[in-house]
């Protein structure tokens, strides 16, 4: 069955969007101290971000203006996979070790660190991207979305590429690199069905 470039950018913007919807309900869940399903939701991203690599990738190899942007979102849904991943698997087992044996907290806390260290690069690629197509949306002439795009990508960037440099938030207790990078992850969902009629 034949997809086309267009369409295939379209998938790719909604997978995003499911994705942002998700990450959000997920920290509204946590923030509420509610039973999170965390099988369901980190399983389903998981799903999710595959797929979204592959889409991407397509997209990237096809795309006339946007390669890098296509880019940025293939590899940051390799890394969610594997970020999603290592939630999955790895925090139960080495949690209940930690429990079992307290000698053993300093490693399960580093399976924590090491999953927030790629969930952050994930988020500073979908930053970077987009800040590209906010950037492209302005010059297109969507100066309002394009330019909101754009600035939040470039937060999202900065948040998580300083708590990846800095190794925790910028500014304690306020957690910038999760909020913007989902807020970065929604507009460039948004700005991309605008690129879809013009790449």
């Amino acid at each position: 069955m034949p997809v086309t470039h267009q369409g295939t950018i379209r998938a790719v913007a909604a997978l995003l969007l499911i994705a942002a919807v998700s990450q959000s309900v997920y920290t509204a869940l946590y923030i509420a101290k509610l039973d999170v399903p965390r099988q369901l939701l980190w399983g389903s991203e998981g799903v999710l971000f595959a797929l979204l690599a592959a889409l991407a990738g397509a997209a990237m190899v096809k795309s006339r203006d946007l390669t890098l942007v296509f880019s940025a979102i293939a590899f940051s849904a390799a890394l969610n996979v594997v970020q999603v991943g290592v939630g999955l698997t790895l925090f139960g087992p080495f949690g209940d070790a930690a429990k079992a044996d307290p000698a053993l907290a300093p490693l399960a806390g580093a399976i924590v660190d090491f999953s927030f260290f790629v969930y952050n690069a994930a988020k500073l690629l979908l930053g970077f991207a987009a800040l590209l197509v906010g950037l492209s949306r302005t010059s297109a002439g969507a100066k309002l979305l394009g330019g909101a795009t754009a600035l939040v990508g470039t937060l999202a960037m900065i948040a998580n590429g300083g708590k990846i440099i800095a190794g925790g938030d910028l500014i304690a207790g306020v957690p910038l690199a999760g909020g913007t990078g989902v807020l970065a992850t929604l507009l460039l969902a948004v700005a991309l069905l605008g690129v879809a009629k013009d790449d």
